[in-house]
Formats: C-alpha cells, structure tokens, sequence
C-alpha cells in the first residue's frame, strides 16, 4: 500500500509550485494567473527514509525499494465552484479516492503574486474551500439518494440505509463536513462512505505557504491556520513554495546545505511525507537482504500476518512466523548475524504487533 494525498485550494496560491516540487519535476504549470492547472497532475514520488538508505548500504542489494507517496494536483477551486464557477469543481473525482487532503493556504504578502480575492486571509480562503467541498458532498450524496429511493421501496436493508443517508444529506445542508456526522461509524453508514467516499470525510493537512522570509518564525497568518488546525484536531505544515522549487536538481548534500541557510532541517517531501504517516496512523517496516532492501507502508497496530500480506496475500494467508530485528540492533550490530548470535532475532507470531522500523523476515507455507 501507498500514501495518496490530493492536493487543493485556492487558484494562484502554490498548489502547482508545491507539486512540481515535491515531485522534483516541472510536470505541472505553475504560473502568476489563475486555473493555469487545468488537467488533474499525478506523481508517485518515493519518501526520503534514511533507515532505508543505511540499510542499503550494509547490505549492498541489487535493488533498493522505499515508499512511496501518490500526490494528485487539481486546478483550483473557487467560491462557486459548486455551481459551476471556475475549473477545480470538475476536477474533484480525482481527488475522492486519496488518503488524506493537503490544502494549500497562501500565508504571505506578494504585490506581484495575484490573489484570486484580491487580498490574503487565510481564513477566508480555508472557509471558501471548505465549503465548496461540503456543497461537492452534499451533490455526491443527492445523487446517491435518488438512485437508492427505488430500490429501497423493495427493500428493507437499503430502505434503513437511505434514511440514514438522508440523515447525512441533512448534515451536509447545514455546512457541516461528513466526519462530524453522529452516525458515522455506524455499520450502514461506513459501508455506504465505502462506496461513496467524501471529501469532507477525509483527513485533512494544512499546508501554509509562506516566503523565504516567513520560515524563520511563524507570522500572524500561519499562526492563525494552526490554530485553527489544532481546533479541528489536524496537523499543519509549513512550506516555502519557493524554496522548495529551488531545490529542484540538488543533490543531498546539495539540498542539505541549501536548507540550512533558512535554518530548515526538512524538506517540504519530508515533511508532508512524516506528517502524512502521522495524520493516517501509518508506519513502515522493513526487509533487508542481498536482492532488496525494501520500506513496507502498513497502519499504525496491524499484527504480522496482514503486514505480510502487503508484500503479497500468500504471505497473509500461509503465514507462519516472523523473524523480528529492531532497526536500531540491526544497526548497532551490523546485520543480522550478528542479532542472531546476540539473541537479538525475535520468533514472533500471529498476534506480534509490529513496529515502526522492524526489520522482518516472513516465513509461510501454501
């Protein structure tokens, strides 16, 4: 599995910048105008992990494996976009089906960066957004109902979940966001968000998007945006989309030295990356030999067999043991012969609940 993240906002506000960025690639137009992104851009981009890297280089695989992120840029949306104003409202679709939300906010003063507004307020531009975005479900959900109302005069179970969905619809109609509806959790609503997956349902990162000069404190604006992250129980990031444009085409050390000039330890990937696994309660074990050293992308308290079952569903379905190594032994000591004759290669079995970090060997029979 993989870490997918949509990313939208506003027009003008970074959104394409922060994507060709991240992706290290100029595949998406960036440009001083509004809806210059008019195609939905996607990336699969690997994730900076240095346990990887020093894995690797013990190890010396032929091939060497991390995770990956799938980030989808849409064109910007607008007040209105519900009704048909602007470009993004269409673009939508392609973002239903990510993990999480990251929303670019614009938190710096620039005379000559257009804002679709014409003035900056974060706060206004989060509650444009996310309003259109509760309009976008509330259409999802219409829809959705109308086509449940014949069969549910036939019957009962889809006629109980329409109730429940209507419910839901007016939630929605009161500007509330699907995750705060009371009956989320409930069997009939979790299988119809299966089926229907929300925007408003979805975690949501905020990104503030500040100058070079606004990454050495946080102004008024990017302290209003965590602020408001924090009351929603979310997690901000803090980017210069410029910055990170510029690192494009460094090398590592290259790149860490550019960063060190702003007093920066990460880079926007890093950081969206870490944050995003932190948002989805997602962690990564690993597995080292002479053919591939390779990060695993599993949720945060899965036990060994469905972790095993990510390389393949054999893996899950014959599983018979794992041989653990935490990572920091298998470091200290410098490989796994050496955690072998310290002891410090755990059997573990069906109930093991892995770690983040776990170096792991699978042994299963079909």
């Amino acid at each position: 599995m993989s870490l997918s993240i949509g990313i939208l906002g506003l027009p003008n506000v970074g959104k394409s910048t922060i994507f060709n960025a991240l992706t290290r690639a100029q595949n998406a137009e960036a440009a001083n105008y509004p809806f210059c992104t008019i195609e939905p851009n996607k990336a699969v981009v690997p994730v900076p992990d240095g346990r990887v890297d020093k894995l690797a280089s013990m190890t010396h695989p032929k091939k060497t494996v991390y995770a990956t992120v799938d980030f989808v840029d849409i064109a910007g949306l607008v007040k209105g976009a519900s009704r048909g104003e602007g470009l993004g409202n269409k673009f939508l679709a392609n973002v239903r089906e990510t993990d999480a939300l990251l929303h670019v906010i614009r938190c710096f003063e620039d005379e000559n960066v257009v804002h679709v507004d014409g003035s900056v307020d974060p706060m206004r531009d989060i509650d444009v957004i996310e309003t259109e975005l509760v309009l976008a479900d509330f259409q999802t959900v219409e829809a959705r109902a109308q086509r449940m109302e014949k069969l549910a005069r036939n019957d009962k179970k889809v006629a109980e979940q329409l109730a429940a969905v209507k419910r839901l619809l007016a939630h929605l109609g009161e500007g509330k966001p699907a995750v705060s509806f009371p009956e989320r959790d409930t069997d009939d609503m979790k299988a119809f968000l299966k089926e229907s997956p929300l925007l408003t349902d979805k975690k949501i990162i905020y990104c503030a998007n500040v100058d070079e000069a606004g990454m050495a404190e946080d102004s008024a604006y990017v302290k209003a945006v965590r602020q408001y992250a924090d009351s929603k129980g979310a997690d901000t990031v803090k980017i210069c989309a410029k910055m990170e444009e510029d690192l494009i085409g460094m090398d590592d050390a290259e790149a860490a030295e550019f960063l060190k000039e702003y007093n920066v330890t990460e880079s926007g990937l890093d950081q969206i990356a870490r944050t995003g696994y932190h948002t989805l309660g997602l962690i990564s074990y690993l597995t080292a030999g002479p053919k591939e050293v390779h990060a695993w992308t599993i949720h945060r308290g899965w036990k060994a067999p469905a972790a095993a079952g990510v390389i393949h569903t054999d893996f899950e379905r014959g599983f018979i043991r794992a041989q653990v190594i935490a990572y920091n032994d298998y470091i200290t000591l410098g490989g796994e012969t050496a955690c072998k004759e310290k002891g410090l290669m755990r059997t573990e079995g069906k109930d093991y609940v892995v770690q983040d970090g776990d170096v792991i060997e699978f042994l299963f029979s079909v």
